[in-house]
């Protein structure tokens, strides 16, 4: 088949609104059982779902160094304030550490205190089988190349919500 001949059949399939209403429908539901396992995550500390997103960024960015709110904001796409907020809340839980930064004192580092390291080292044995029974149908490629498509999904539904927003 032509290039020409595929970029239209592929036009063509995206103009088919049940197979994007499924598409749709099935992020929704992936969106849902991910927020189930979050809370059942979050509950071993006795902390809600987002404080446990926070965590989660804090220990999958921080360098030794601390991450600033804004990084962790960024990452879960959501106002800085929240993630202050939030934080001030986990730090006094004991959960976490927050510092201003030695170059920046307007920019505030957050870090995970051992305990929680511990606490989240501690899950990884049942994380691991979890996650290998849910992606057991994926090698390593087709992960890479199913995650690559779903940034740029990602990328694409971005731009088009600051098209939106700047229509109405």
């Amino acid at each position: 088949m032509s290039a020409t001949r595929k970029e239209g059949a592929r036009l063509r399939s995206i103009g088919n609104l049940d197979i994007i209403r499924r598409f749709t429908w099935e992020i929704s539901s992936i969106n849902m059982y991910l927020e189930e396992l979050r809370q059942f995550w979050a509950r071993t500390l006795g902390i809600s779902g987002p404080q446990w997103l926070i965590l989660m960024a804090i220990s999958d960015l921080d360098k030794d160094d601390g991450v600033p709110v804004n990084v962790v904001s960024k990452l879960l796409h959501v106002d800085p304030s929240f993630v202050t907020t939030q934080s001030k809340l986990l730090e006094k839980k004991g959960l976490l550490r927050r510092r201003p930064s030695p170059t920046d004192a307007r920019v505030v580092r957050l870090s995970l205190v051992e305990k929680t390291q511990k606490h989240i080292a501690s899950l990884n044995e049942q994380y691991k089988t979890i996650r290998e029974f849910v992606f057991q149908e994926f090698d390593e490629h087709e992960l890479t190349e199913f995650t690559a498509k779903l940034a740029t999904l990602k990328m694409r539904l971005e731009k088009a919500c600051v098209r939106i927003s700047h229509d109405l």
